[in-house]
């Protein structure tokens, strides 16, 4: 499979975010005042989304603090967190940005999710400091306390259930061997995916993508 992957300098640029606005903001509105108050916080509060984005993006997630990111909109770090609840509910706002993104401009006319995740993988050698961030969000939002435990759980889940949709109709075309469950081969696909970052972040050598194509020739029908 040949897929045409956007320069990383250029993928997330420009991309509009459309999750929650501001807690401050969330209110009812009854004056013209109060609308362009709104849409001035929303569009700050996507700014300082591809800011953050931009900046983890160029400087990796351990060198990327959330001065920079202040500095960066023309704002404080407090005024920063007048958007957001925490710095970690920044960093999965910026995830869920990233994913958003990814799936706007690295899905292939006619792909499924299978098809996205291995540009994704792909991609994601480019960009090495938003590999770190989704690894160490992962990892820290076990705790049921933290403000992305619910996102990166019903993450995995929505993505395991695309890609077990994914699998089901490649079997139907025979391009994919019958004799798979659907579901698990979607959690390998994801297992796979996860622990290819992790080595790949100690080890830049690691070919990810070659990797990934490996495990997608093991499930494919033999000949197609």
């Amino acid at each position: 499979m040949t897929i045409s992957i956007p320069p990383a300098t250029d993928i997330h640029q420009g991309f509009t975010f459309e999750g929650r606005i501001g807690r401050l903001y969330i209110r009812r509105v009854t004056s013209d005042a109060p609308i362009r108050r709104y849409a001035k916080g929303d569009a700050k509060r996507r700014e300082i989304l591809e800011a953050a984005l931009r900046v983890i993006a160029e400087r990796g997630y351990r060198n990327s603090s959330l001065q920079e990111i202040a500095d960066a909109v023309g704002l404080t770090k407090a005024g920063v967190l007048h958007y957001f609840d925490s710095r970690e509910d920044l960093l999965k706002e910026v995830l869920r940005e990233r994913d958003a993104a990814d799936a706007a401009h690295l899905l292939p006319p006619g792909g499924d999710s299978l098809s996205l995740l291995t540009a994704t993988v792909q991609y994601n050698q480019t960009v090495p400091g938003l590999v770190q961030l989704y690894s160490r969000l992962v990892v820290e939002s076990e705790a049921a306390e933290h403000p992305g435990h619910a996102y990166i759980g019903e993450r995995y889940a929505d993505i395991v259930a695309n890609l077990a949709d994914a699998v089901r109709q490649r079997q139907g075309a025979g391009e994919v061997r019958g004799d798979i469950d659907p579901e698990a081969a979607a959690r390998l696909l994801v297992a796979m995916s996860d622990g290819l970052q992790l080595q790949w972040m100690h080890d830049p050598g690691v070919d990810m993508s070659a990797a990934f194509g490996t495990m997608l020739s093991l499930l494919a029908t033999p000949g197609s």
